[in-house]
Order: C-alpha cells, then sequence, then structure tokens
C-alpha cells in the first residue's frame, strides 16, 4: 500500500445524521444540525487529529477503511459512519474534500463490538489506476 497512514481515535464512533436537531435561523428559518453528542465527539476526534496533522490535505485518489469499534451492540448504519467520519476528516485538513476525486472507495470499512474501548481506527492508502474526474 502506498502513502498508508493509519490514525486512532479513542471514544464511541457517533454519526451525523441520527438524533439531529431542528433549530431556527435567525430569520425564523428552520434548519437540520446534528446531534450534540454528535458534535462532542467530533469536536474530541478533530482534537486527536490535531496532534498528528498531516502537512497538506490530501488531494489525490485514495481508499479509506473504517474499523468502527463501539460501545454497545446498538444497531448502527455503518455508512452513515463512514461519512461521518469523512467531514471530520475534511475538518481536520487531512482531507482536502470528501468527493468521489478524492475519496475513492471505503473498502473493507466494518462496524465491530468487542467489548473493549469504543474507538475508530483508520487506514488510508492511495488508490492506483483511479481517474479523477477534476484535478486538485
Amino acid at each position: 500500500m502506498n502513502n498508508y497512514r493509519r490514525y486512532v481515535i479513542e471514544g464511541n464512533p457517533i454519526t451525523k445524521k441520527n438524533s439531529q436537531r431542528i433549530v431556527k435561523n435567525t430569520r425564523g428559518i428552520p434548519f437540520l444540525v446534528p446531534s450534540k453528542q454528535y458534535k462532542m465527539f467530533e469536536k474530541e476526534a478533530l482534537k486527536q487529529l490535531d496532534k498528528v496533522k498531516e502537512p497538506e490535505p490530501i488531494k489525490n485518489p485514495v481508499n479509506i477503511r473504517y474499523t468502527f469499534v463501539m460501545q454497545s451492540h446498538r444497531q448502527v448504519d455503518g455508512l452513515n459512519l463512514a461519512a461521518a467520519m469523512d467531514d471530520i476528516l475534511v475538518k481536520a485538513g487531512i482531507l482536502a474534500d470528501d468527493c468521489r476525486d478524492i475519496v475513492a472507495g471505503h473498502d473493507g470499512t466494518r462496524v465491530f463490538w468487542t467489548g473493549g474501548e469504543p474507538r475508530t481506527i483508520i487506514e488510508i492508502w492511495d488508490e492506483e489506476d483511479y481517474e479523477q474526474w477534476k484535478p486538485w
């Protein structure tokens, strides 16, 4: 695997889409925002990723494999977990964007419960022979 990177985020992974809240802007127009639990998870994840920040955001096609180790057997949507983590990696400056030109796939992403400490293991490697539609 070319340019392999590995990060671990301690804490129970939370999806962005579950338990969204409806709030109103200053003009009284309602819109959705992530749950307080997700915002707390995102803040902690960004703090942990800041310690291992890349010098430049990744702009070439990569595959990302997430291993989500959950706190409980509660049913969870793995795709929503991956989407939330992609957004966090962009916010952390590790990925330039989470579009298909950069995130070519999530091959091997899994959700587990082991009874141990909840965490997210992130593995990123370059995707070879993948055509970007727009130059970065």
